[in-house]
């Protein structure tokens, strides 16, 4: 079972998330809570994804990001936003987010999705726009250039990777060993200058790899 925490300052937002995701067998939501409690009921419950609503009223949901992925062994952390090009959003993603998606999200594509942020593959919502990759990579080596850096093998694999694949789909799509696929990840994020694989995809949306313009 995926264990999965809901932190959202609405309760119609958590109940809803909360039933969608529990029907779907092979996720159960642990706690839905507001921000307060979020810090103690991560501490309690070890989940393994938290959804995080990225403005709540009570509590900062950067500050809630923030610490827990200052925690010995965080769980995979993506934002819940109503807001496409949210300026908080590239913020998130420089923080560590695992991805963010909105709170309309498809209900029978939510419960796919938490799957994929289980097995450590990327989520970003089809909404997301120019504004939130520039206010991520702003200031960064042009995506272009960075991706220059990757072998032909590192390219493809960082196309899957922005995909959405976990690292043992992509070792079964390439017949790599996940091992081997594990180096390949670790080398592509320290040649692209970024800290996961959100960040990762999102230098490969701006150098154009996902359209297949190089």
């Amino acid at each position: 079972m995926i264990r999965v925490l809901v932190v959202d300052d609405e309760a119609l937002i958590r109940t809803g998330f909360q039933h969608i995701l529990n029907a779907a067998g092979d996720i159960e939501v642990v706690a839905a809570v507001s921000g307060r409690q979020a810090l103690a009921e991560v501490g309690r419950l070890h989940p393994d994804v938290v959804l995080l609503d990225i403005r709540m009223p009570d509590v900062d949901g950067l500050t809630i990001l923030e610490r827990i992925r200052a925690l010995p062994s965080p769980p995979v952390v993506a934002m819940l936003t109503t807001f496409d090009t949210d300026e908080y959003v590239a913020a998130a993603l420089r923080m560590g987010a695992a991805g963010f998606l909105l709170k309309d999200t498809d209900p029978e594509h939510l419960a796919l999705q938490v799957r994929t942020l289980a097995a450590d593959g990327v989520v970003l919502s089809p909404k997301v726009t120019s504004t939130v990759v520039d206010g991520y990579l702003a200031g960064r080596t042009r995506s272009t250039e960075a991706v220059d850096r990757l072998s032909a093998r590192e390219r493809e694999i960082l196309v899957l990777l922005a995909d959405g694949l976990s690292n043992g789909d992509i070792a079964a799509r390439l017949y790599l060993g996940v091992g081997t696929v594990k180096d390949h990840v670790s080398a592509i994020l320290t040649k692209l200058r970024v800290t996961g694989r959100v960040q990762a995809a999102l230098v490969a949306e701006r150098a154009g790899l996902l359209r297949g313009e190089r």
